[in-house]
C-alpha cells in the first residue's frame, strides 16, 4: 500500500497550526516580564502557573488542525474563516489587558467576549466538519476555565 502525500495539504496544516503557536508564543513572550499570577490572589482551583504555557501549546495546536481541516477541504468560508481570525485576535489581547495593562476588570469583560467568539467558531467549525469542530472543545471548557479565574482575580484583589 502506498501513501502519497499531498503537499498542498501538509502545507495549509503546517501554516495553519505554526500561526497561532507563534502568535501565541510572541504574546507570551511580550507579556511574560509582567507576569505577576503568583503574587496574585487566586480562587479556588487556580493551576499553577507553570501550567499555562502547556494548556495554550495544546490549544493552539488543537485550533490550527481545526482550521486546517476546513481548509484543507476548502470549506473555511469567509464566516468561519473572519470567526477563527477575530477571535484569535481577542485571545492575543487579553494578557496584554490583564498582565500588561493590569485591567483585570476589563480583561474580564474581554474574556466574555473571547468566550462567546470561541464557542461561535466551533460551531462553525463543528457545522462545516465535524471533528474539526470536536478538536475545539478543549479550547471552549479552557477559556471559560479562565473566566473564572479572570474574574476570581477581580474580586479577591
Amino acid at each position: 500500500m502506498s501513501v502519497r502525500i499531498h503537499w498542498d495539504k501538509v502545507k495549509i496544516y503546517a501554516v495553519s497550526i505554526v500561526i497561532p503557536l507563534a502568535l501565541g508564543a510572541l504574546v507570551g513572550l511580550i507579556t511574560s516580564q509582567f507576569m505577576n499570577y503568583e503574587t496574585l490572589s487566586k480562587p479556588p482551583l487556580a493551576p499553577p502557573s507553570i501550567l499555562f504555557p502547556i494548556a495554550w501549546s495544546i490549544l493552539y495546536l488543537l485550533m490550527g488542525i481545526g482550521y486546517g481541516m476546513l481548509k484543507a477541504d476548502g470549506i473555511a468560508d469567509g464566516s468561519a474563516s473572519v470567526l477563527y481570525i477575530v477571535q484569535l485576535a481577542v485571545n492575543l489581547l487579553w494578557p496584554v489587558a490583564f498582565f500588561v495593562l493590569k485591567w483585570r476588570l476589563f480583561a474580564f469583560i474581554w474574556i466574555l467576549l473571547l468566550d462567546a467568539l470561541v464557542i461561535a467558531m466551533a460551531v462553525s467549525f463543528y457545522r462545516r466538519k465535524t471533528s474539526a469542530g470536536l478538536l475545539q472543545l478543549p479550547y471552549i471548557l479552557w477559556v471559560l476555565f479562565a473566566s473564572y479565574l479572570n474574574l476570581g482575580i477581580v474580586l479577591m484583589n
